[in-house]
């Protein structure tokens, strides 16, 4: 059962405000449909805004940060319902997965790419088996997309893997796909070299 969706989001205060409107929609309906969100503990940007309308919407947060960023003066500890401190950035990825039982990918950096490859990942590996949601607010995404298609289409991919993510145009689509959710059994199958 799904309770704790973990959403991967950027913590800039300087986008457009397209995203921030979308970020508090997301945060609104995760409260409303009765989940929790798992993020990055920051009370800056996009993370801010998903995760404060949570709260307003009489969903948990749970926060999860590196004691570095911390000491940064971005966490977000007094709206937290639990807020966690790990060592480095490799710990708080665990804990986020640990923690969630689905994911949410909003526009967002570096940070967000490299949290949602590791998660595409292990699902295609086997290891977990989420709904992993790209919300692609205003075309943000788009040419990631286009990239992953270039993966699959050259074969660095099977063409089962675009089973692994599903594209969200509205936070309203993301919502309805992790609660209508049906796991498949993921996990690469391995083939003999042609070389």
């Amino acid at each position: 059962m799904i309770k704790n969706i973990c959403v991967f989001a950027s913590s800039s205060n300087h986008l457009e405000e397209i995203f921030y409107k979308e970020a508090r929609e997301l945060g609104l309906l995760i409260g409303k449909n009765n989940y929790n969100v798992v993020y990055g503990g920051s009370k800056l940007g996009l993370m801010y805004a998903c995760a404060g309308a949570v709260k307003e919407a009489g969903g948990k947060i749970f926060g999860i940060m590196p004691e570095r960023l911390a000491n940064m003066g971005c966490a977000n500890p007094d709206d937290c319902d639990e807020f966690i401190l790990t060592i480095g950035m490799r710990e708080r990825k665990a804990k986020l997965d640990e923690l969630s039982d689905a994911v949410i990918a909003i526009a967002g950096g570096f940070g967000t790419l490299e949290e949602l490859s590791e998660l595409i990942v292990q699902k295609q590996l086997g290891y977990n088996n989420k709904p992993i949601v790209i919300l692609n607010t205003a075309g943000f995404y788009d040419k990631l997309i286009e990239f992953f298609e270039t993966i699959i289409q050259r074969s660095f991919a099977n063409e089962e893997s675009r089973k692994l993510y599903y594209i969200a145009k509205t936070p309203k689509e993301a919502i309805d796909y992790i609660r209508n959710y049906q796991p498949e059994e993921f996990g690469l199958k391995f083939v003999k070299s042609k070389f």
